[in-house]
């Protein structure tokens, strides 16, 4: 990705955009040689001494593109005449912008598909490990393991979704001179309105996208920003997600986050396992989070044909927000690739809280029984009020079964208390949902990935 946005690939990419500039307006009859179109194939990558040159001439011309167009002529000096010919800076600096959020998405999609298969591995491996729920982080009924797994899946396919229909509805700014009138093209080809379109859809054919915008003003709408930084943004919301879920579940010391073997927690507290790397993916999540702003902003103040208070800002937001993005997928797929369960943790945890939720239950083998269901109501109120307080003010053990062993008006069900008592009783249909999940959401979507899946390297985080 660091590549992607590097300014080598970002001046090679303007060389491309010429190249293909002459080509199209030589095919439709500009008098342009082959030795131009030559030259310039052959000098698509800048070297470090054409770098240099394109330094000094922006330092004496104060104009990025100007300075790129001669120095490209010193490497192609047939070309020299021709190169950007009816062309305005927008053609190469926003075209190369469109084909940068194109392969911006293209990096990032595989890596996505990656982390929704890992995290889908756990979820089947514990599709049916009954684990405590919580609502507003107080215990609540039952579910798996694998499926809390399958709701941080679900966002990540839409966020998979989202990204795509970003990439698939990108298209191209074209051909379209310096207010977007196409004016220098119609001059160059003697006012034939059809060659001019023809130039325009054979340049955006030429680099691979399905249609260019069919109007724009010197630049495209800087609102094409928003509609791809704004799933990178809400994919950053995902993650902050699953990462806070990780930390809480890592306090709970029920599931943590991989540990290396001479990790150190804290330099005074010896015994600290921090969740670290969740930790860094909720500081980025929330970096990426507020970038979004900034393209709702740039594109709101774009006066008219355009303004130039757009270019820092998104030399800058751009690429940051795929660097970002990009960084929390090695680091997603890092945790889930190590993440470690402790089921001891987790059933003790059901232990404490089952007896609760198990009242009900009770109270129906009861009147299965032939007992009375409002007397049963009762008598449970009383016992589960009695075991509350022995945690709560006592800080014992919940002992509500114990009581209800103890008491003769329980005995028809001592029999069927275990029974009653199991936690896998309590999930529902979790397990049955992670399978129709995986099943019928999960597998179709990962299906274009398929050959990019099959030899992932294990993601390594550096320090």
């Amino acid at each position: 990705m660091s590549k992607l946005f590097s300014s080598g690939t970002r001046f090679g990419t303007w060389r491309k955009l010429w190249l293909n500039l002459a080509i199209a307006e030589k095919e439709l009859g500009l008098d342009i040689s082959d030795e131009a179109i030559e030259q310039m194939k052959a000098h698509l990558d800048l070297n470090e001494e054409q770098m240099k040159v394109a330094a000094e001439e922006e330092k004496k011309r104060r104009h990025d593109v100007m300075a790129h167009v001669h120095t490209f002529g010193t490497v192609a000096p047939e070309a020299a005449g021709i190169i950007h010919l009816g062309a305005t800076s927008c053609y190469v600096t926003d075209n190369a912008d469109l084909i940068f959020l194109r392969e911006g998405l293209d990096i990032l999609l595989p890596k996505l598909a990656v982390v929704i298969s890992r995290l889908t591995s756990f979820a089947e491996k514990y599709r049916d490990l009954p684990t405590l729920g919580f609502t507003h982080f107080q215990p609540a009924q039952l579910t798996t393991v694998g499926k809390r797994a399958t709701l941080w899946i679900q966002e990540l396919l839409w966020d998979l979704r989202n990204l795509e229909r970003a990439r698939n509805d990108l298209g191209f700014r074209g051909v379209k001179g310096t207010t977007g009138t196409q004016g220098s093209f119609l001059a160059l080809f003697d006012g034939d309105h059809a060659k001019v379109e023809a130039l325009d859809k054979r340049v955006t054919e030429l680099f691979g996208f399905p249609y260019a915008y069919p109007v724009t003003g010197q630049t495209y709408s800087r609102k094409i920003d928003a509609d791809v930084l704004g799933p990178l943004s809400s994919f950053g919301a995902t993650v902050h997600k699953i990462a806070t879920d990780i930390r809480l579940l890592a306090n709970l010391k029920e599931i943590e986050e991989p540990f290396e073997k001479d990790q150190i927690g804290s330099s005074a507290m010896a015994y600290k396992r921090n969740p670290m790397r969740c930790e860094r993916a909720c500081s980025l999540a929330r970096h990426l989070m507020v970038i979004y702003q900034n393209t709702l902003m740039t594109s709101s103040v774009q006066w008219l044909e355009r303004t130039l208070d757009d270019s820092a800002n998104r030399r800058v937001t751009i690429p940051e927000a795929f660097l970002t993005a990009d960084i929390l997928l090695t680091t997603l797929q890092n945790i889930s690739e190590g993440l470690v369960v402790y089921p001891k943790v987790i059933g003790r945890r059901i232990s404490q809280e089952l007896p609760f939720m198990a009242t009900e239950n009770i109270i129906m083998a009861i009147v299965k029984a032939g007992g009375d269901r409002q007397e049963c109501h009762e008598k449970i109120r009383v016992l589960s009020h009695q075991a509350g307080a022995v945690v709560k003010e006592e800080g014992g053990e919940n002992d509500l079964i114990d009581r209800v062993k103890k008491d003769d008006y329980f005995k028809p069900i001592w029999s069927q208390l275990d029974a009653l008592l199991d936690p896998r009783t309590f999930v529902g249909r979790a397990p049955e949902q992670v399978d129709g999940f995986v099943k019928e959401w999960v597998r179709p979507a990962l299906k274009p990935y398929e050959e990019k899946l099959k030899n992932v390297k294990t993601a390594e985080l550096s320090v």
